[in-house]
């Protein structure tokens, strides 16, 4: 009987305490939100502002979501999607041993690195949305400093450059035109691939009119040879061969 009173009141002691470090760690949250000038009210997904086919910006402006800014984000976003699903099937990717018996062993991911690459362009890819989502010539140097892609968009493609070269050097060389393929994961970067040059079609008039940095598409441009390079790269290290292109030939009536 001691003992029930005894846990009945250990436990009345932590739910209090627990109760004070759920108050004190919303007050905590509260203090950086106004200092963040940050919304304390509940996130939702949806907030009904774009049902008259609008949509807001960085900078807050609204436009209409047809607008030239709009299509390069929604091209960027699919973008980052296509990566993604690339980078799901690379994941899944094992090397296998044969042995005896016709059984296979799993050894390791064969991508591993790949995987690693592929994180970080979505990542920067998010970098890439807030430059082109603060159109330069609408918005206060603030935003700007904030949205930035920064000087280091030259690094970045510099980066993608030393990926390229490391895969490339693995490769047998390149002297025909090869078909999207190669597995799941090869024909998954052959589509980002795709999207990213639609992607940078949609950014390139954005920085002829000066609203957009032109590393972005310095970025784009050499992504889509990096996603290239990582198709042909993926499928030769799960023992796929590149699908050369035929010319078709065309039967006389």
């Amino acid at each position: 009987m001691h003992s029930s009173r005894t846990a009945r009141s250990q436990q009345r002691t932590h739910t209090r305490a627990y109760s004070l470090i759920s108050l004190i760690a919303m007050a905590i949250f509260r203090a950086l939100a106004r200092r963040l000038q940050l919304s304390t009210r509940t996130f939702k997904v949806y907030t009904r502002t774009g049902d008259e086919g609008t949509s807001m910006l960085f900078n807050a402006e609204r436009r209409a979501k047809d607008d030239a800014v709009f299509q390069a984000l929604g091209s960027t976003d699919e973008l980052n999607a296509c990566v993604g699903i690339a980078r799901a099937h690379a994941e899944d990717c094992e090397a296998v041993a044969p042995l005896p018996g016709q059984q296979r062993v799993a050894l390791h991911n064969p991508l591993a690195g790949l995987v690693e690459q592929l994180g970080a362009v979505q990542s920067r890819l998010f970098d890439v949305g807030s430059a082109v989502a603060t159109p330069r010539s609408r918005s206060t140097d603030a935003q700007l400093r904030r949205a930035a892609f920064g000087d280091d968009g030259a690094s970045s493609a510099d980066e993608l450059e030393r990926w390229i070269d490391a895969m490339d050097a693995e490769l047998p060389p390149l002297s025909n035109f090869i078909l999207p393929g190669g597995g799941l994961v090869g024909a998954s970067l052959h589509h980002a691939r795709a999207v990213c040059r639609r992607a940078e079609r949609d950014v390139v008039p954005l920085v002829r009119e000066a609203e957009c940095e032109a590393a972005v598409a310095v970025y784009l441009n050499r992504l889509s040879d990096y996603l290239f390079v990582a198709a042909r790269f993926a499928a030769r290290r799960i023992g796929e061969e590149d699908a050369v292109y035929q010319k078709a030939r065309v039967r006389g009536g």
